[in-house]
């Protein structure tokens, strides 16, 4: 399988103000040119899973939007579990309409039987953290205000009509998943108590975490790629705190307990140099005080998002299925 980060080398050159060789240049007048995430094709029907999608507005003043994905099976009388997706490509690159990340959806949202609102959060390093997770907030708002009633213009009929507001969940892969995990220790702290959501669980696919002191074959065999994944976090994160930013390395978050569902779904893959620090969370959450389960799924001679690039593999079967039945066994709790 294809592997975002395989061949991937650390820049060395001077001629712009910052570069990860093939993924993005930041030019020295601040012109961002991205090299990977430019392929947007438009909503429409997939005429392979006959999902529905469509392009909504969140946020008109920061220009945030989401794009909807709606199954052959959702109906007015019978509501289906909604989904938020928060795409990866480590802050910096990609996006829910990319060719990847649409067809993925797709796929995600007829084999899970969900109603799927995956977000367009601003990238870095044009918008900074915390842009990215303020707008991934604005938009888990922006949905729960659907099920509150109000007859605003700019709520979605597709959510009123087929979404069940009380079966919520959060999930993304990579920097996504690292939304999709501090979205959900946002939630969860009662300050930003969000009335009128139910979040029953968050799946965490390939999650982009990190830190300063490096764990496991980031030691040995992964060590020249964690000082290259290293990359697209610091060029989004500026804060002194760097690469122990507790949003980025999980066992700084003094809040981590407080995560707010009662079930996590990590998955990971084997060769994936993100598997490491996929473990190390399971192990963190679990001696958090967090009152909840974890399941995990390992996908074995698989590379980081492997899923984006064949959805009718072995493996990439495998992990559709183990999300519809994570999302289905709540379905029946």
């Amino acid at each position: 399988m294809p592997s975002l980060y395989g061949s991937a080398e650390i820049s060395k050159s001077d001629e712009y103000l910052h570069e990860i060789i093939g993924f993005i240049r930041v030019h020295k007048d601040g012109r961002c040119e991205r090299l990977l995430g430019n392929n947007l094709v438009p909503a429409g029907t997939d005429s392979s899973t006959g999902v529905r999608s469509k392009d909504v507005v969140v946020s008109p003043e920061t220009n945030v939007s989401a794009r909807l994905y709606v199954p052959t099976t959702a109906t007015a009388d019978r509501k289906l579990p909604l989904m938020v997706y928060f795409h990866g490509g480590g802050f910096v690159f990609e996006s829910t309409m990319t060719t990847f990340y649409h067809s993925t959806l797709n796929h995600l949202t007829a084999k899970s039987n969900v109603i799927t609102v995956s977000v367009e959060y601003r990238l870095g390093p044009e918008y900074l953290v915390p842009a990215c997770y303020n707008d991934s907030w604005e938009a888990i708002k922006w949905v729960a205000s659907h099920r509150r009633g109000h007859d605003l213009d700019d709520l979605d009929p597709w959510l009123k009509e087929y979404a069940d507001f009380s079966k919520m969940f959060f999930a993304g892969d990579s920097a996504g998943a690292n939304i999709a995990h501090n979205m959900a220790i946002r939630f969860g702290l009662k300050p930003n108590r969000i009335v009128g959501i139910d979040l029953k669980g968050v799946i965490l696919i390939h999650p982009y975490f990190g830190g300063k002191d490096p764990i496991g074959t980031e030691l040995g065999k992964h060590k020249q790629l964690k000082a290259f994944t290293d990359q697209f976090w610091n060029l989004v994160n500026r804060s002194e705190s760097g690469l122990d930013d507790p949003l980025f390395n999980p066992e700084k978050d003094p809040n981590l307990s407080g995560l707010g569902c009662s079930k996590i779904l990590l998955l990971v893959a084997e060769k994936d140099s993100f598997r490491d620090r996929g473990l190390l969370y399971k192990e963190l959450m679990e001696k958090s005080g967090w009152v909840g389960k974890l399941e995990m799924m390992e996908s074995k001679d698989e590379d980081h998002a492997f899923f984006l690039f064949d959805h009718f593999c072995e493996s990439t079967c495998s992990f559709y299925n183990t999300i519809s039945a994570f999302i289905n066994q709540i379905d029946d709790d």
